[in-house]
């Protein structure tokens, strides 16, 4: 699986920008000892003028630093939601797929219901509700994210608990939750592992748009408040959203690249075409 990841070219590339955006993400205090909220310089310095490497911002603020700290907030964020979003998403996926019968309806129209509603109307609800903190759009994004964890993870077991080695286990008196955690899911990581790559991605583009509208925490720089800060003088000051949304966008092309990466290293087909 390795050595197929590996022949990829595309997912080593995309792992390279994600381990460079990482040092960025944990060097930022070292780099930029001072607060990216702190006032530097003259205002909308150009890049490269009076010392700013990518400008300064409308209150005279680094937007390299503004970059480097925030790279934490969107990695944190991408990271923990996703994880949250699994955990919410497996547990209720796996128990619909093996239980089956009315405890599938039952779990597949909750599901549903979730994901009739658009993501990110619901997570502006949620966040504002609760007031715009990290732990508030940590929670309203593992609440959007959670639906197709669960729908393909049921998919998933529903495949795997008719297979022979999981009537032997059967036979063999094991328990339910037992049959589940050690032969079922074991067996049906391969898609989860690639969906939770696109899910990291997807968080950190709902994290900036909530933070470019106005719903981020207050006291934690973010790449979408910068990219938000920015809009009004785009032709005065380019730089202030510009750089942010590369940021984004090479992120989130990284993660996408390391999830095709992923899909084809687990899939035995496409491993031995490439």
């Amino acid at each position: 699986m390795i050595r197929a990841f590996l022949r990829n070219r595309g997912a080593v590339a995309g792992l390279v920008i994600l381990v460079l955006v990482g040092a960025l993400s944990a060097l930022a205090p070292v780099l930029f000892p001072a607060s990216p909220w702190d006032m530097q310089g003259a205002p909308f310095a150009r890049p490269g003028e009076d010392g700013f490497v990518l400008g300064s911002d409308s209150l005279g603020r680094d937007v390299a630093s503004g970059i480097a700290h925030g790279a934490y907030v969107s990695l944190l964020v991408g990271a923990v939601s996703t994880l949250a979003a699994l955990c919410v998403g497996i547990s209720l996926g796996a128990v619909a797929g093996y239980a089956g019968g009315w405890v599938d309806d039952v779990l597949m129209r909750v599901t549903e219901f979730f994901q009739a509603v658009p993501a990110f109307i619901l997570a502006v609800v949620i966040v504002a509700i609760f007031t715009p903190s990290l732990p508030s759009i940590v929670g309203a994004i593992a609440v959007v994210s959670w639906p197709p964890v669960a729908r393909v993870v049921r998919a998933e077991v529903l495949s795997l608990r008719t297979r022979e080695f999981v009537q032997a286990a059967r036979v063999l008196g094991r328990s339910h939750p037992s049959i589940l955690l050690r032969d079922i899911l074991p067996n049906a990581l391969s898609p989860i592992l690639v969906l939770a790559s696109l899910m990291v991605a997807s968080a950190i583009l709902l994290e900036a748009a909530l933070s470019f509208v106005g719903l981020g925490d207050p006291n934690l720089m973010s790449w979408g408040y910068m990219i938000g800060a920015g809009r009004s003088v785009m032709r005065l000051a380019w730089w202030m959203s510009v750089f942010p949304g590369v940021a984004i966008f090479m992120t989130v092309l990284a993660l996408n690249l390391v999830g095709e990466g992923l899909t084809d290293a687990l899939n035995p087909r496409m491993a031995r075409r490439r």
